[in-house]
């Protein structure tokens, strides 16, 4: 029996920690919070936060596991990369992963390229940086931290004046410290996944995003089709990007934005599969492939599925809840009968709902399929509303 050695174990993690037993692989789990839901379904673990490479090496290499994976978190990118550099396992050269962890780095690579649309970007690494940058910077821009995930600390800025406070505080949410100003586009947003097996990059699916009203910018859901007439010349690019970063392995996961005029612009970009259910769900349901599955053999050297059995509209919607203490939970057997969706959640009686601002804040999904796309975004849309509508608070 192999050893699979997956670092992070919280919820979005279960999955592919469940699907890695389902194919006999056993499971080696970390994660830094020592009551991560995962550890229930590993056969083994041990709490170990997920940005130590060096403790998490030294855990991996005890255990004498046979590949090593992140999924649906970019904190485990780094650490991942390393093991397998270590082990001579499969995966993404170390260097690469530091690349594409540093979302500067990443937009530099790409404009000095040629790759997407973008026009400006710039570092900030000292709030003393803004001032000189006065008179070059063509507003609106839009601020990140420099290495963040699942739309934390992202803010549309329009003045000046309000650049500091949104550096400040995306500066503030990255581990090194440093925040990225980027052009502010007016576009639809998009997701694409994509998986590069033996030196081919497979472009599974562009998903059409939902996202929450300015001024946040986070995910509600996915569905597919896309819908979009220029799919061909976003998967080019998408090839281009991947290639030009040197990922030449393992999951990715992208975000663009597609202007009224058809120009393209990538956000992010992360090097591991995509969270919200997409890996799990969203790309097994819509092309029949087992996304999970090719993930955990290639990352021990087995041979991997890449054929699709045909595509089938999907949604999605994330649980972002009216905020309250829990006290009573809706009927969830009865909402999936009455709506035809299947629901994933980690509601409670006395958890705490967070006012919805990023992906952290979500309290679960739910996933329809049929044969249309719209059906599909009513079911999740009215099951969503129900659960909300259901649960009681204090």
């Amino acid at each position: 029996m192999k050893r699979i050695f997956i670092i992070g174990a919280g919820f979005l993690q279960t999955f592919i920690i469940t699907r890695a037993k389902e194919l006999g692989y056993e499971t080696i789990v970390v994660d830094g919070n020592p009551r991560s839901i995962g550890f229930n379904y590993a056969d083994n673990y041990k709490s170990i936060d997920i940005v130590d490479k060096e403790s998490c090496f030294a855990y991996a290499k005890k255990m004498k596991i046979d590949g090593v994976l992140t999924a649906a978190t970019d904190y485990g990118v780094l650490t991942s990369a390393y093991i397998s550099q270590q082990l001579s396992l499969p995966g993404i050269d170390y260097k690469v992963a530091q690349l594409v962890k540093n979302k500067y780095d990443i937009r530099r690579s790409l404009f000095t390229n040629q790759i997407d649309d973008l026009s400006h970007y710039y570092l900030i690494s000292d709030l003393k940086e803004i001032e000189l940058l006065r008179d070059s910077i063509h507003f609106p821009v839009m601020v990140k931290p420099c290495d963040g995930s699942g739309s934390k600390a992202i803010k549309k800025v329009n003045t000046i004046n309000r650049l500091i406070p949104a550096c400040r505080t995306a500066m503030i949410s990255s581990k090194v410290g440093k925040a990225l100003i980027e052009d502010f586009i007016i576009g639809k947003e998009y997701g694409v996944e994509s998986f590069v097996y033996q030196g081919q990059v497979h472009v599974m699916a562009i998903m059409d995003k939902q996202m929450t009203s300015p001024p946040i910018y986070a995910e509600l859901g996915h569905s597919l089709p896309s819908g979009l007439t220029i799919e061909e010349k976003v998967k080019d690019i998408v090839r281009q990007a991947i290639m030009t970063l040197g990922i030449d392995f393992g999951a990715v996961n992208m975000d663009i934005l597609i202007t009224s005029d058809n120009k393209i612009y990538i956000v992010d970009i992360g090097a591991r599969m995509g969270g919200n259910l997409i890996g799990s769900h969203i790309i097994p349901l819509y092309t029949g492939i087992d996304y999970m599955g090719n993930l955990i053999k290639s990352a021990v050297g087995d041979n991997v599925n890449m054929e699709s059995s045909g595509t089938r509209a999907v949604a999605t919607k994330i649980l972002a809840l009216k905020p309250g203490k829990i006290t009573g939970l809706p009927d969830f057997d009865r909402i999936m009968a009455e709506c035809k969706v299947h629901i994933f959640h980690h509601l409670h009686v006395n958890d705490t709902i967070r006012e919805y601002k990023n992906n952290l804040d979500g309290c679960g999904y739910v996933v329809a399929t049929s044969s249309d796309k719209d059906d599909c975004l009513g079911r999740v849309e009215l099951a969503k509303q129900l659960i909300d509508n259901e649960i009681v608070r204090a």
